[in-house]
């Protein structure tokens, strides 16, 4: 096992993993019918630009086919070292990696490098480029943490809950109840209104438009299962489950 442990972390296994990794997604996308709602995404996007786009964890592995050309985009990736080979696949599908998490307490922040995250991710929203985040709270699932709110309120850029969703899919057994997309589908994206921070909000407001977040990400997921006939995996939360991904199952055409 420390075998297969070195080897995965090696890499040219790494990057060979992402190129492929990186192949098949965008087999999916182009073989997925997506239906989206509201049908002017692109102007909006486009209009509003740079975004703070969050979604929810597990729901991730097709977010950044949401977002129209021309959209310049960055995601945050952990540091550790399993979450190479994300980095090295988003930079395959033309997404800028960052490299940082948050976590519970000033501790975690900045071991895992939360803090210099921050910084670059500001510096990124003033260069016009979008973002994409995962909101739950690391290891707890379908709850949104204060980070993407907070990165918000000190950049005065706009948070879009968005979902995006096939009717195929691989269910897995993991902490945030991952699904990983089939190709030749339907599938649906869905993104909810704006929503803005104040520069001036109070611990009040941030916490209020923290659980809004939430319910809208909870609204887009729903709405976007119901589009295309299918389940979602992570409706109710497991936050508990911390098992490596085993697939469950498959979601009929």
């Amino acid at each position: 096992m420390s075998l297969i442990k070195k080897l995965g972390r090696s890499g040219p296994v790494q990057s060979a993993a992402a190129w492929l990794a990186a192949r098949y997604l965008r087999l999916v996308y182009a073989t997925t019918r997506y239906q989206i709602d509201p049908p002017d995404l692109v102007q909006r996007a486009l209009a509003d630009q740079p975004v703070i786009g969050t979604i929810w964890h597990g729901q991730h592995m097709m977010a950044h086919f949401a977002w129209p050309p021309g959209l310049r985009v960055a995601a945050l990736i952990s540091r550790n070292a399993d979450a190479e080979i994300n980095a090295k696949l988003l930079e395959h599908l033309g997404v800028i990696p960052i490299r940082g998490s948050g976590g519970k307490g000033a501790e975690k922040v900045r071991k895992r490098g939360g803090a210099l995250a921050l910084r670059e991710m500001l510096r990124l929203l003033e260069e016009n480029v979008s973002l994409v985040l995962t909101a739950d709270v690391p290891k707890v699932s379908r709850i949104t943490g204060k980070g993407v709110v907070t990165l918000a309120r000190l950049s005065g850029r706009p948070i879009y809950p968005f979902a995006v969703v096939n009717r195929r899919k691989i269910d897995f057994s993991s902490w945030d109840r991952a699904s990983l997309g089939l190709p030749f589908t339907r599938g649906a994206i869905v993104v909810a209104p704006a929503i803005w921070v104040p520069p001036d909000a109070s611990e009040e407001d941030m916490e209020r438009i923290r659980q809004q977040v939430e319910a809208e990400l909870d609204r887009v997921h729903t709405q976007a299962y119901a589009m295309v006939g299918g389940r979602d995996p992570g409706a109710k939360s497991l936050a508990n489950v911390t098992s490596s991904p085993q697939p469950a199952g498959r979601e009929p055409r």
